[in-house]
């Protein structure tokens, strides 16, 4: 089986994401691919993060009708701070020695990833799938291989989706009352208003 597995805070999902997932899924020919949002991430200030719970509930709605996208609560259901390899570590557990696992992400994150937790673990564990981001360069690898041996031999380049979506904008949107359907699934967009997500969101 092979696995993707696309991580974030999903603070809201956007169709950037989704355009990732299905990019991914088609160019590494993935069973399925498993949105996984972060319990207590620690790149981003815990007392701006929108619950796990509304977070679900936005992936859960923009997964219907996708059975290839599955929404795992492996990170919401843990306690502490949400570190890459041991989510990873949690799914291969969980999948089986057997199981190929992509752990997707974008070139910006990429080329910081030696400075993540246990990067030379979470690279052991997974292979890296990594799409354009419109405004960086794509990795290089060689520089990459040099800061973390291995890596250059984990890492397959996607060709796409080239999508400049921000969460940081919708979430402003929202707050404005603009619409957000050419950003978001539309159950999603209607959930946030119903819910009344980002009303009060004041960019920091």
């Amino acid at each position: 089986m092979k696995i993707g597995v696309l991580g974030g805070t999903f603070d809201p999902v956007h169709r950037g994401h989704i355009a990732m997932a299905r990019v991914a899924r088609e160019a590494l020919g993935l069973d399925r691919v498993l949105l996984v949002p972060a319990g207590r991430p620690m790149s981003v200030k815990n007392a701006l993060l929108t619950g796990a719970r509304h977070r679900l509930a936005m992936l859960r709605l923009a997964a219907v009708g996708a059975p290839e996208l599955e929404v795992s609560t492996v990170e919401t259901d843990r306690s502490g701070p949400s570190y890459t390899a041991d989510t990873l570590a949690a799914l291969r557990q969980e999948y089986g020695e057997e199981a190929e696992i992509y752990f997707i992400l974008g070139d910006d994150c990429l080329a910081h990833l030696p400075t993540w937790h246990e990067p030379q673990r979470l690279i052991k564990l997974g292979r890296l799938a990594a799409v354009p981001r419109p405004g960086y360069p794509r990795p290089d690898l060689k520089a990459l291989e040099a800061n973390l041996p291995g890596i250059s031999a984990r890492v397959t380049l996607l060709p796409g989706p080239h999508m400049d979506i921000s969460a940081t904008d919708i979430r402003a949107r929202a707050a404005r009352g603009e619409p957000l359907g050419d950003l978001v699934p539309e159950d999603v967009a209607t959930y946030i208003k119903m819910q009344k997500l980002y009303a009060n969101y004041q960019e920091v």
